[in-house]
């Protein structure tokens, strides 16, 4: 397992769980100093990213590129991929194209979170369901022709009624070979019974970690029991990712601090 720390590029975005805002340079060579092997970005857009450039800093840094967030494409473009509209829904896969694109120059996932949509304004539950597995299955096949991969990441109750467990999100990726399930531990903590035992049922349809704590703070400042879930993902052998999607707490280098040490004590100390 290797260790990553997140950073959003998205003004909008100021006040979400990212350890990191604003200027990426400056965040790869804090996380390069502190010990991180990789570090995941939130863009506003595909083209926001200058790949060269971005290439040099993580060479520069020693850092690995782990995952490109697709989530602006909610927060600031209110673009959805179960909208009921064809066109905006077409709006919507072509943005998740053009940034899965750009991260398969780094050989990295897109992940879609908030991006999956909701019902409600006149679509049910099941509509909603139904357009955002059509939307997936269009993904799947692009990532199937451009050496693509895509994360899909079940969210809790409050943000999603499509899939807000791991149960829900394999289903729903169910036969699509090159979309993986991201299992976020702040989103499991609300969902499920179990999560140790989530963990075990679908760790084969897991491509990504978000390693967060309970109130989304660095795994240590909350109340979660993070040992039992990392010897889990130790007997199914998940070699991925542990990312940090969370509060910048107290402050954006100590949160960063503090998820490095809960990941060497969990990880390479008992390892």
């Amino acid at each position: 397992m290797q260790s990553a720390i997140t950073v959003s590029l998205v003004p909008q975005a100021v006040r979400g769980p990212f350890v990191f805002h604003g200027n990426f340079a400056d965040s790869a060579r804090v996380a390069s100093r502190i010990g991180f092997d990789a570090i995941e970005i939130f863009p506003p857009f595909a083209d926001a990213l200058n790949t060269a450039e971005t290439q040099s800093v993580l060479a520069d840094c020693g850092l690995s590129l782990a995952a490109l967030g697709t989530g602006a494409g909610w927060l600031v473009h209110r673009r959805s991929l179960a909208h009921p509209d064809h066109q905006a829904r077409s709006e919507a896969i072509d943005f998740v194209r053009r940034i899965m694109d750009v991260a398969s120059e780094f050989h990295a996932p897109a992940i879609i979170g908030s991006m999956q949509g909701k019902s409600g304004d006149g679509v049910t539950l099941d509509q909603a369901r139904g357009l955002l597995r059509e939307s997936l299955e269009a993904l799947d096949a692009h990532a199937a022709a451009s050496n693509g991969k895509l994360l899909y990441e079940p969210l809790n109750r409050y943000e999603t009624d499509q899939c807000n467990t791991l149960e829900q999100g394999a289903a729903m990726i169910r036969d699509l070979p090159n979309v993986r399930l991201l299992a976020d531990w702040f989103h499991m903590n609300i969902e499920e019974a179990d999560m140790a035992q989530a963990l075990r049922q679908f760790g084969s349809a897991i491509g990504h970690i978000h390693f967060a704590d309970t109130n989304r703070r660095a795994v240590g400042l909350g109340h979660l029991d993070a040992q039992p879930l990392i010897q889990t993902l130790r007997q199914i052998g998940y070699t991925g990712y542990l990312s940090a999607e969370v509060f910048p707490y107290p402050t954006s280098e100590e949160a960063a601090r503090q998820t490095a040490d809960a990941y060497i004590k969990l990880v390479k100390t008992d390892s």
